[in-house]
């Protein structure tokens, strides 16, 4: 098993996997989970995945198992910026406005983390550890671009996972469901020790 992080400047490194990963985003948010996402040939993709962004991919001989897309909340492109600043300007009609407590942080050492997903078809047996190598890595690779917090739209279920690699999580706004999972908006502080 191995994790990657992939940018505009170095996909071309890793062959197909920046375009597995898009194809398991799709069997996980549109096969599986129903969500209403822009998608063309197999592949998941929205505004957000630009060369601001940056995907971290935990995969294993190019099936890809997990990921997460990584974007500065400095971003912009076109009318567009970062998923939960762009939900509470009103600019995504598949996600409440109402989903922050206060005004969406626009700062260099805060990254949008979205789009997090495990393939249903992981193994039990190394689901965990799976789960621990995306969290890790992408706490280790936003720490290195110097950010402090994290953003993220994330099921609820969430810091309790981060609470053992020892990454500390604040809400950011209320509880809403998608699909009948809960989420909520959350800060992920790399401040923490992590293990």
């Amino acid at each position: 098993m191995e994790t990657a992080t992939i940018s505009f400047d170095n996909m071309h490194t890793y062959g197909p996997l920046f375009a597995n990963m898009l194809k398991a985003r799709h069997r996980t948010f549109i096969e599986e989970k129903n969500w209403d996402l822009p998608e063309e040939a197999g592949m998941e993709f929205d505004q957000y995945d630009t060369a601001h962004s940056r995907w971290v991919c935990v995969h294993e001989n190019g099936r890809v198992m997990a990921g997460v897309r990584l974007t500065p909340t400095t971003a912009k492109c076109g009318i567009y910026t970062y998923m939960v600043r762009d939900a509470q300007r009103g600019l995504l009609d598949t996600i409440p406005g109402n989903l922050l407590w206060e005004p969406a942080p626009i700062a260099p050492h805060i990254w949008d983390a979205n789009r997090l997903f495990v393939v249903n078809d992981v193994p039990t047996e190394i689901r965990r550890r799976v789960q621990m190598s995306l969290m890790g890595h992408m706490v280790r690779f936003a720490r290195a671009q110097g950010a402090t917090i994290l953003i993220g739209l994330l099921p609820t279920l969430i810091p309790r996972l981060a609470r053992r690699l020892g990454i500390d999580m604040a809400p950011a706004g209320p509880e809403m469901s998608f699909d009948g999972v809960p989420h909520r908006v959350y800060f992920v502080s790399m401040a923490s020790k992590m293990h």
